[in-house]
């Protein structure tokens, strides 16, 4: 594996920090011990544990008002897949990355020779329906899909067919299928037609699916259309990956719901019935607001995490949910932003495994409402920093990876290299 920062910083940062991190990790090994848990078993889950990173994460995002581009930012997928090694060889949490089409079109194979160089592999296929690409012969202004144009909708369909093609190059397993279709105007559209319409589509996209490939379908309240969407909620993305068929999930957005709405039901509901695909990290305080993971809501990522630990301890049949970042990063450097981010994920992980299984179920079984929550923040309270960091020292990782890429100077090294991005007006990553 060829790494992208020297050996020499990361190691150096590490001396200055080693005695400090096994002294804290002994301490808490200690204060877990009097709770009957051992440190070591948190410790190897976390080590084996990953989120991928999505290619456009590490480019700056924008409004529908502006863009402010950052110093160095990549040209194209390759300077992406470089950043995202970057990434990779300091947190050690972020193997695989999800790539875009059109946005990542590229030689598959000069991909995948790029991608295996830094270690690195590859994640779900995401199609682009939602935006028009050069020469494209009809336009998804008002939909793919679900379009009333039959052209339209095929036209969107051979996309979805072509990103199957080249993930089987690339050893992708999986298609995520968002769409912005639906309406900005009360009668603009017939919900129920442009939902068959819908469904009719990903019928055809589901049927090219390997044997052994998923399809995720995401669900969003609204944006870019404002008065309907076609896959609003995620009753309606259940009723779609029940219609599909067994190979055929649920892909929850954290930021993709109305505020204040109970998402970690939602991951249970899903969990229960078999259908919960994965999740798109980040963070909101309004809307689909794109932010980092767990710089608004932590104890929402926590209580996400303890569903899915709670199945995972269960031993739900099937239950191998794909773990994502996708945030979009207007004022922070990107690669800062998503190592971060993937540290947060690990955190509301590691939190969740510290839970008290049995003695939540007892509280729960005898209505004490009162000890259930305090035996859940009784976990999410505990500094479980010195495992991360155990963690990424273990695999090979920085002990504190912003310190160290800072140190490397690699954002002055590729801005140099880097022609600069133009400033644009708009565009919603």
């Amino acid at each position: 594996m060829e790494n992208v920062i020297a050996d020499d910083i990361v190691a150096a940062g590490n001396a200055e920090r080693e005695k400090a991190l096994r002294t804290d990790y002994a301490a808490l090994g200690e204060q877990l011990h009097r709770r009957a848990i051992d440190i070591d078993a948190i410790l190897k889950k976390l080590e084996a544990f990953g989120v991928a990173i999505p290619s456009w994460g590490v480019g700056t995002g924008g409004t529908r008002f502006a863009r402010f581009p950052g110093d160095g930012e990549p040209r194209d997928i390759f300077d992406k897949i470089e950043d995202c090694a970057v990434i990779q060889q300091l947190t050690r949490a972020t193997p695989r990355v999800s790539l875009h089409i059109p946005w990542d079109k590229a030689d598959p194979k000069r991909l995948k020779q790029a991608a295996s160089r830094h270690g690195l592999g590859f994640d779900a296929m995401n199609s682009n329906t939602f935006s028009d690409a050069k020469d494209q012969k009809h336009s998804y202004k008002f939909g793919s899909l679900s379009h009333a144009d039959p052209g339209t909708r095929r036209q969107a369909v051979e996309h979805n067919l072509e990103c199957i093609e080249i993930g089987r190059t690339l050893g992708s397993k999986a298609l995520t299928i968002w769409i912005g279709d639906g309406s900005n105007f009360p009668g603009q559209v017939n919900f129920a037609r442009a939902f068959e319409r819908y469904l009719d589509s990903v019928r055809t996209v589901y049927a090219a699916l390997p044997d052994d490939w998923r399809l995720f379908t995401e669900h969003k309240m609204y944006e870019p259309a404002f008065y309907s969407t076609v896959v609003q909620d995620w009753g309606t993305n259940y009723i779609i990956a029940k219609e599909l068929g067994d190979k055929a999930y649920c892909l929850v957005d954290l930021g993709h719901h109305a505020p204040n709405v109970n998402i970690e039901m939602i991951v249970s509901r899903l969990v229960q019935f078999g259908k919960l695909g994965g999740f798109h990290f980040n963070d909101s305080k309004y809307g689909d607001d794109d932010l980092d993971a767990g710089s608004i809501d932590p104890y929402r990522l926590f209580l996400v995490f303890n569903e899915l630990v709670d199945a995972e301890q269960s031993k739900k049949k099937g239950f191998d949910p794909a773990h994502m970042l996708d945030q979009s990063h207007n004022v922070t450097d990107p690669i800062e932003s998503l190592m971060l981010s993937a540290i947060e994920v690990q955190r509301a992980y590691a939190q969740a495994l510290l839970v008290d299984r049995n003695a939540l179920e007892a509280y729960q079984e005898a209505n004490d409402a009162l000890m259930a929550t305090q035996t859940l923040k009784s976990a999410y309270r505990t500094d479980v920093e010195p495992i991360l960091a155990m963690a990424r020292l273990n695999t090979g990782g920085a002990i504190d990876p912003v310190a160290a890429y800072r140190a490397s100077g690699y954002r002055r090294k590729v801005a140099s290299e880097r022609p600069a991005v133009a400033a644009g007006g708009g565009g919603i990553v």
